[in-house]
């Protein structure tokens, strides 16, 4: 089952965020025009090493089962690209979500 959910941030912009049951795992991600947040599948080495040249925007939480949790987590990993925004790793989601909007 998929679940779409719009977001409203405290600066006013509205996010969406995502939720993907799997059997044994839920996804999670919360997006904007720029950039996104995710539970703890998101392979941010990846996104740094493999896919440097897409400078992408995002940020991991680990131990998230919801998408508030997502929003209120600390950021345990980011991009470079993040980190030239301002995002940076124990920033809460919500607060990492407001600088990608």
């Amino acid at each position: 089952m998929m679940r779409m959910v719009p977001i409203t941030l405290g600066n006013g912009a509205t996010v969406l965020g995502v939720e993907v049951k799997l059997p044994k795992t839920t996804l999670l991600a919360i997006t904007t025009d720029t950039g996104y947040i995710m539970c703890g599948a998101l392979d941010v080495g990846l996104l740094n090493d493999r896919l440097k040249d897409r400078g992408i925007v995002a940020g991991r939480a680990v131990g998230v089962k919801t998408l508030e949790e997502l929003l209120d987590a600390p950021l345990e990993s980011v991009t470079a690209t993040a980190e030239s925004l301002g995002i940076v790793v124990g920033m809460r989601g919500w607060d990492a979500l407001a600088l990608m909007v």
